[in-house]
Parts: structure tokens; C-alpha cells; sequence
């Protein structure tokens, strides 16, 4: 070959080599499980001489791996999360509204002043996770600072202490949802994403069901060595997340390719998975995180999910007035406690088969359609009847409603938000820090019991109003998909928001929807 090169014309040569580069980096793969042709990028060198069949053997368990390190320590960590997030709510049956001469005005205070610390932190973190090179210890980190926190609140003696530690508890937890966000998608591939979502949120969702549970039995300890049940909440809550917290600091991985629980050849394929969908940015970017931020401000798919955020984030003040609302029913403290946890461990099994079949069918516009048209109908029941029955039936369905399209929303960032890794940290972030917002002002629609017309109608109006939002997107991206498709101005028009040529040749796509 080097002697025909020789005898021919410079051009020609260009010509011969740049053919050969084609062939070697334009190779059709078949169609992927979202619906888009990817084509594939050469294998390292590590991993060329084994066959397909050794190679798929080597990825699942590979991934097996990644699974059973990376999901049970954010799981436990997440159920940690939101224990200690909504004990106040627990805490608001057990004496903490007396003690502190609250009213109910005050604790929709107690409850939104978090968010005061939760939203403004969120972004500069994401932005700093970026920049290390052990993002996992960085999130165990927080979680011991945010577990004292929690501990220490029950040494609060008025209410003006009481919302000094809530904002800084509210600053310390900001690290960890979106943080957590950004490293599962540093991790797994698009196809893999949604279930290891599902997980996330499932630990969110046990947080929720057994934070109520835990806190029914705590209530018997009220006035153990003369402290108050409420104090005791947050002191062994608080103590346990501490102790988790350092333990996991150990076992947290790094990024793919310096993860120290891969071997050297599954590193090389981790980061080749990666780029196979996004390009060479993918996996180690080496670009600007101050540019990459500016550019996820710049996309308005990001406003688009901000949007949507702020409306499910105010469905989800339910959670905060869980306790409140059953109670309202005409249950005893405990049996109000008890009675919390059923829809937040139904709702678990609901993400999964929700998200499995996303995964399965690439489809995510379908799963929250489904999210909603079931939370407009659980809220009409909830405005329209006081019976028992019908109204506890509502609240059944309530997570599967105001929650559940947060996953999906979060998983169309981290889908459609053209890579690499800053510039979807930064629109993660963002969504979930300005979406929390609506936090605040939700907190102050929970009142009137039992009927709760403000609460209801609130999230009635939200739910239809996502609705309208995600439609409207899917009619967007599909338009910028057939763009994409048609090649020359079209497609240069469609990948202004920082899509490259490379990942076009790769056959990445706008999916779901």
C-alpha cells in the first residue's frame, strides 16, 4: 500500500487516507433501542481482539458491577435524604408546634425557608462536582454535613433558630439530588439511564414511606430521659445519616475511565460505551466548565424543563402536608404515621415497571402522559369528596402523579441536553434549582382542612399545565429531528445548541419522543 501511495499524486493519497478514515469511523451498527442508527467508533485497542459474543459478556458484568456498588449507596443515601428532609412534617404531630410556638403559618415558613439554602446551592455545586475528580466522595461529604445538621436541630429551643438550621440544612442537602443526577449519567448509557433513575427515585420514595413509619415509632420515645419525641426524631435520624454517610466515602467509585472497581480493559470500554453515543467529549472532556454552563443556559430545552419542573415540584408539596392531609381524615398521630407509607412504597413498584418499560420501548412523552391523565382524575376526587375512602384512594395515586414525571423530566435533560459532562451538570442543576422554587410558595396553599381547596386546585391547575409544556416539546424536538435527517442548512440550524457533527455521525437524536 506505501508504494502506491508513493507513485501517486499528493491529493490522491489525502483522498486514499481520508477514505480509509471513513471506513474505519463510519461504520453502520443497527438501529438502537430509542429508535436512532448509531454508528460505531473503532474499539480501543484492548478490547479488538475479542469476539462480540466475549465483549457483551464483559458488559454485563461490567454494568452488573457498576450496579451493585453505585445503586444501593445512593439508594440508602437518598432514603437518608429525604428522611431528614421531611421529619419536620413527622415532627409537627409530635410537640415541635407547641414547644416552639408555631402556628400553621409559621411551619409553611419552617417548611419553605429550606429552599432558601436547597435552591441557590444546587448550581455552584454541580459546577464544582465537575471539577473533581472523585465526585462520590464529594456527595458523601455533604451527606455528613447535612446528617449534623439534622442531628443539631434537636437542640433548637425557638423558631428563629429553627429556620436558621433549615436554611443551612437546606444548603447542605443541595449537593446531593442533582449531584447524584450527574453521576448516573456519567456512568450509564442512554438506554441504561432510566431504570438507574427509577432507583434514585425509588430511594426517595422509601425515604418518604419509611420516614412516616420510623417516625410512629420514635413517638413512643417521647419524654425518654426528659427529651421530647420530636427532638429524638432528628437525633437518631440525624446520627444515622452521619454514620452512612462516612462509611460509603470509601466505597463511592470515581468517573469510568479512573474508576479504581474497573479493571483496566473494562475503563477502556466504559469510556467507549459512552462516546459510541455522544462523541469523544463524552467521557473525559477536557473543554471549558464555565463555557459548558453558559452553553446549557443558551439551550432552550433547559427553560422547557424549568418550566415543567416548577409545576411538579409544586405538585409535590403534597409530600410536606402528607401528615396534615391524612390526618384531616380523622386518624389518631400513629395511625396517621402508618397510614403515610403505603402510597410511597406502591408508587416504588409503579417507577419501576414505568421506567422498565420506557427503557424497554424508548418512550418517555408516553409515561408521563399516563402520570398525568392519572393526577388529573386522583385530584378532581380529592376537591369534589370527604369520603374517607375515595379522598385516602386520591392520595394512593398522589406520588404516582406529582413525582413520577420528575424522573422522566430529568432523564429527557439528560438525553436530549448535548453532551459533555459540565454542560449537563449544569442543566441539571438548574432545572432542579429553579424548579424548587416553587417550594416556597407552594408550602403556603396547605390550609383549610379538611378540604384543602387551595392545595388541590393547585396542583390540578400544575398537572394540566406540564401537560400542555411536554406536548408542545415533543411536536419541538421531532421538528428538530427531521432537520437533523435532512442534512446540510437544516441540520447546521438544528445543532446550534451545541450538537456536533460527530455526534451526528453517530446517529444521536432527540428520543422519547
Amino acid at each position: 500500500m506505501s508504494t502506491q501511495l508513493r507513485s501517486t499524486t499528493s491529493l490522491d493519497a489525502d483522498q486514499g487516507l481520508e477514505k480509509e478514515k471513513q471506513e474505519i469511523h463510519h461504520v453502520e451498527n443497527e438501529v438502537n433501542d430509542f429508535g436512532g442508527t448509531l454508528q460505531e467508533r473503532p474499539l480501543p485497542a484492548s478490547l479488538q481482539n475479542l469476539s462480540e459474543d466475549e465483549i457483551r459478556k464483559m458488559e454485563k458484568k461490567m454494568v452488573r458491577k457498576m450496579d451493585s456498588i453505585i445503586l444501593p449507596i445512593i439508594m440508602v443515601l437518598y432514603v437518608l435524604n429525604y428522611i431528614d428532609r421531611q421529619n419536620l412534617a413527622a415532627a409537627k404531630l409530635q410537640g415541635i408546634m407547641t414547644d416552639l410556638n408555631m402556628t400553621t403559618q409559621r411551619f409553611a415558613t419552617a417548611i419553605a425557608i429550606l429552599y432558601a439554602g436547597y435552591i441557590p446551592f444546587q448550581i455552584p455545586s454541580n459546577y464544582l462536582i465537575s471539577l473533581f475528580s472523585r465526585p462520590g466522595l464529594y456527595i458523601c461529604c455533604a451527606v455528613v454535613i447535612w446528617g449534623t445538621i439534622s442531628a443539631c436541630t434537636a437542640a433548637v429551643q425557638s423558631y428563629s433558630a429553627l429556620l436558621g438550621i433549615r436554611v443551612l440544612l437546606g444548603a447542605s442537602e443541595a449537593v446531593f439530588f442533582p449531584g447524584c443526577l450527574y453521576f448516573l449519567s456519567a456512568w450509564y448509557t442512554k438506554k441504561e439511564l432510566g431504570k438507574r433513575y427509577a432507583g434514585l427515585f425509588i430511594g426517595q420514595q422509601l425515604g418518604n414511606g419509611f420516614g412516616g413509619l420510623i417516625a410512629a415509632g420514635v413517638l413512643k420515645l417521647d419524654g425518654a430521659h426528659g427529651i421530647r419525641g420530636w427532638r429524638w426524631l432528628f437525633i437518631i435520624e440525624g446520627v444515622a445519616t452521619v454514620g452512612f454517610g462516612l462509611i460509603f466515602a470509601s466505597f463511592m467509585p470515581e468517573y469510568p475511565h479512573n474508576a479504581r472497581m474497573l479493571s483496566p480493559i473494562e475503563r477502556d470500554y466504559a469510556v467507549w460505551r459512552l462516546e459510541q453515543e455522544a462523541g469523544a467529549a463524552e467521557a473525559h472532556d477536557e473543554g471549558s466548565n464555565i463555557k459548558a454552563y453558559v452553553s446549557a443556559l443558551a439551550d432552550p430545552k433547559v427553560y422547557t424543563m424549568i418550566l415543567c419542573m416548577i409545576m411538579s415540584q409544586a405538585m409535590g408539596s403534597v409530600g410536606n402536608f402528607f401528615p396534615t392531609i391524612i390526618k384531616s381524615l380523622g386518624y389518631n398521630n400513629i395511625i396517621t404515621l402508618v397510614l403515610t407509607a403505603p402510597p410511597y412504597i406502591f408508587v416504588c413498584f409503579f417507577f419501576y415497571g414505568l421506567s422498565w418499560y420506557s427503557d424497554r420501548n424508548g418512550k418517555i412523552y408516553f409515561p408521563i402522559v399516563v402520570c398525568l391523565s392519572i393526577g388529573i382524575v386522583i385530584y378532581v376526587i380529592a376537591v369534589a369528596t370527604l369520603s374517607i375512602g375515595a379522598r385516602y384512594f386520591a392520595i394512593m395515586f398522589t406520588p404516582v402523579a406529582n413525582v413520577v414525571p420528575q424522573l422522566f423530566i430529568y432523564n429527557t435533560l439528560s438525553l436530549h441536553v448535548a453532551r459533555p459532562y459540565p454542560k449537563r451538570a449544569a442543566g441539571l442543576a438548574l432545572i432542579n434549582a429553579i424548579g424548587g422554587t416553587s417550594n416556597v410558595w407552594s408550602a403556603y396553599v396547605w390550609y383549610s382542612p379538611p378540604h384543602f381547596y387551595a392545595g388541590f386546585g393547585m396542583v390540578l391547575a400544575c398537572n394540566v399545565f406540564i401537560l400542555i409544556i411536554i406536548t408542545g416539546y415533543k411536536f419541538y424536538v421531532r421538528r428538530e429531528n427531521a432537520k437533523l435527517d435532512a442534512g446540510g442548512e437544516k441540520a447546521k440550524h438544528a445543532m446550534r445548541h451545541g450538537i456536533t457533527q460527530e455526534q451526528v455521525d453517530l446517529g444521536w437524536r432527540y428520543v422519547g419522543y
